[in-house]
């Protein structure tokens, strides 16, 4: 479970991609949006309305170029009560076109209320973010129709498929519950299950398998409909997690979306982490929370470390597939001699370097705002701390990779 806290606000300064030169634009347009009370009241942001980050050319590919221009941030305090049910533990987001709301998953294991998500209603436009309220909440049933018992599910990612809700849960390790991705009926029940591809079962030994709590976190649906599900930090025989000092090998499972099975597995590198405790003894970790596709081969990546005393530092990042190894058939990256070619990745958006105090941030979605304008909205997990909240940012979208 990560835990953040609350930091002093930085400056809007320019960011760089990870590895290959690429120009960063930061243009500041003077504009507070008015604040809104929906739900609880919104809070006001380091960095102005309007501001633009572009990102032209990731990996030298200047056909892969994204702009984004911020519109606002807004926030729930934890302890807000919806139906009777505290509201939190948002770990998933997607846009349902025909409804023009936003599908939000709790990462509740069925402690507080049943394992859920919720209908949100965003209210977004060009001139910013005011408010976030609830339509409704959904239970998700287990495959006999019931609610899940507490703690047998750790529900942490949602996206709209072709034939209902497809979501994830984590697993878990210590309890050795598999990770699982399942689709669901709008009313939450059971429709299929996708095959877990083998080595990422859980095991007492920890010999191979997930970690506990850096598993399935990361969901994605690409335009062909080919699913993608990654683990927050490299299985037990792909070698370790990141440290201050190296990098954890994730790996991403891409399956045909139709029938649920396995079609590759790419390699994602994540970094190491960024910032040392400043507690005493204090922990830190980093993680690939979650991913968005672009196309059938681009993909969105939110990198969420965290640092005991510090924070959290909070990194979106693309990645391209093109030319990936397929590492299905290797039992272990740690114990591998063939070459392995892992997806390319480049920083377009790090949220401290541009004012930003990022929470626990593991939800991402592509939608519409209000007025028709395409927007890019993260939302944050808050562990159902009182030290953290649900927090909302959103981005308009100038412009997106090309095919």
């Amino acid at each position: 479970m990560k835990r953040s806290a609350r930091l002093p606000r930085g400056s809007i300064c320019a960011g760089r991609t990870v590895f290959n030169p690429c120009r960063i634009f930061v243009m500041t347009k003077r504009f507070l949006a008015t604040a809104a009370f929906v739900l609880l009241s919104s809070t006001v942001s380091a960095t102005d309305i309007g501001t633009t980050f572009e990102t032209a050319c990731p990996f030298g590919d200047c056909a892969a170029g994204i702009s984004l221009s911020y519109l606002g941030e807004f926030v729930i305090p934890t302890g807000h009560m919806e139906n009777g049910v505290e509201f939190g533990g948002i770990s998933g987001l997607d846009f349902d076109a025909a409804t023009g709301h936003y599908i939000a998953i709790s990462d509740d294991r069925s402690e507080r209320g049943p394992a859920r998500f919720y209908e949100l209603d965003v209210d977004l436009d060009a001139s910013g973010l005011k408010g976030v309220s609830v339509v409704k909440q959904v239970t998700l049933k287990e495959k006999n129709g019931e609610p899940f018992a507490a703690r047998s599910v750790d529900p942490e990612s949602i996206r709209l498929g072709e034939d209902g809700i497809y979501w994830g849960s984590e697993g878990d390790g210590k309890a050795l519950l598999a990770p699982f991705v399942r689709v669901a009926s709008p009313d939450g029940s059971f429709v299929r299950e996708f095959k877990l591809p083998e080595g990422f079962a859980p095991t007492a030994d920890k010999s191979t398998g997930i970690r506990d709590n850096l598993a399935f976190e990361d969901l994605a649906i690409a335009p062909s409909g080919d699913v993608f599900v990654g683990v927050e930090a490299a299985l037990y025989q792909d070698g370790p997690k990141s440290s201050l000092t190296s990098g954890s090998l994730s790996r991403i499972v891409r399956y045909d979306g139709a029938t649920g099975e396995p079609k590759a597995e790419y390699v994602y590198p994540v970094s190491p982490i960024p910032q040392a405790a400043t507690k005493a003894d204090g922990g830190n970790d980093n993680g690939m929370s979650e991913i968005l596709a672009l196309d059938d081969h681009r993909l969105l990546a939110v990198e969420r470390s965290y640092a005991q005393g510090f924070g959290n530092n909070i990194k979106i990042m693309m990645m391209d597939l093109t030319d990936a190894t397929d590492v299905s058939a290797i039992v272990s990256l740690a114990k591998n001699d063939q070459r392995v070619v892992p997806v390319r990745k480049s920083q377009v958006l790090d949220l401290r370097a541009i004012g930003l105090v990022p929470d626990n941030i593991e939800a991402m979605s592509l939608g519409k705002a209000k007025d028709g304008t395409d927007v890019l909205i993260l939302g944050s997990d808050n562990n159902f701390s009182t030290s953290q909240k649900t927090q909302f940012y959103a981005f308009k979208v100038l412009s997106r990779p090309q095919q």
